[in-house]
């Protein structure tokens, strides 16, 4: 079986990084920093782009492309820190009005409790009328939380909400309002976005093993790169192994989309986030703590998204449980 990239799927990724390059380079992650709130014009121009109807079916006004592609946009989006909820509003593309135009922002209510950019979606999905603000540690992902939700201990009398499947053998195909078929559907789109969670946090990786190595490869101390020290390379050395194995683990998971491939996709995806972007501060030295730096957004957004979704626990039950 080939798990390359086809010619299509590169170009897609090469635009997705040009458009990202030029409507959301340095200057403008900066800006968004210092404003705080999501630029509704760069939300149309994503919209316009296709990045939330990619998965939309061609005659329904979408692009009719499939999961590993929006797996693709979503590591661009990772590596470029792209702001906002945008996973919440590419799986309501075919559902809210204006989602998949870009001109809709969709949040959603986080099997945790917590919402993202509460304050700045037209559309909440779930009942957050209780959300209180929380401080997040990530600058760019402001967030809200409903009291009491989240944590649940899982009823042994329902099938494993982990895999649609098991809601989808209790659902009535004829009856959309069935609640098994209510649940096949919630389950299967926690599922997706806990992939693209994945991908970019895969993404993250990526980008903070290239600021590594560039920084490695130009920084000099002794007269000669601090890349040529035995300690460095490793450092990069292991973030390359990181990333790339979590990337094999995404890309097989996103053809796959078996609950238990992800689960595992996830826990190497968030693992290779927060590490890599740890190594990448220490090959940065006393430099990269400080807020010049971009590698410490890095590391924040690596943990708000390490939260969001499938816990780390519960993919590890997955994945246990398989074994």
């Amino acid at each position: 079986m080939d798990f390359r990239l086809t010619e299509d799927q590169r170009a897609l990724r090469r635009g997705v990084r040009e458009l990202l390059d030029r409507s959301f380079g340095r200057d403008a992650l900066r800006a968004a920093v210092e404003r705080g709130s999501l630029d509704r014009e760069l939300w149309r121009e994503l919209g316009a782009a296709g990045f939330f109807a990619l998965r939309l079916p061609e005659e329904a006004g979408g692009v009719g492309l499939g999961l590993p592609e929006a797996v693709l946009l979503f590591e661009e989006a990772g590596r470029a820190l792209l702001p906002g909820p945008l996973i919440a509003t590419h799986l309501a593309a075919g559902e809210v009005p204006g989602a998949a135009e870009g001109a809709a922002v969709v949040t959603a209510v986080d099997p945790s409790g917590f919402v993202e950019w509460l304050t700045e979606a037209d559309t909440v999905r779930g009942e957050a009328g209780s959300a209180v603000p929380v401080r997040s540690v990530d600058p760019l992902t402001p967030l809200h939380r409903v009291p009491g939700a989240g944590g649940a201990r899982p009823d042994p009398d329902r099938p494993d909400r982990a895999d649609p499947a098991d809601w989808a053998d209790r659902a009535d195909p004829a009856d959309p309002a069935d609640p098994a078929a209510r649940e096949a559907r919630e389950a299967q789109e926690a599922q997706e976005a806990s992939l693209l969670t994945a991908a970019e946090q895969l993404g993250s990786a990526a980008r903070t093993t290239e600021l590594a190595v560039a920084h490695a490869r130009t920084r000099e101390q002794f007269g000669q790169p601090i890349g040529a020290f035995q300690a460095v390379k490793h450092l990069c050395a292991q973030m390359l192994v990181r990333t790339e194995l979590a990337r094999a683990a995404v890309y097989a998971a996103a053809v796959t989309a078996d609950p238990v491939e992800i689960a595992g996709a996830r826990l190497l995806a968030d693992e290779a986030a927060t590490l890599c972007a740890r190594d990448c501060l220490q090959v940065h030295g006393g430099m990269g703590f400080t807020w010049e730096a971009d590698v410490h957004l890095h590391l924040k957004r690596a943990w708000v998204r390490a939260e969001r979704g499938l816990s780390g626990a519960a993919a590890e039950e997955l994945v246990a449980a398989r074994l």
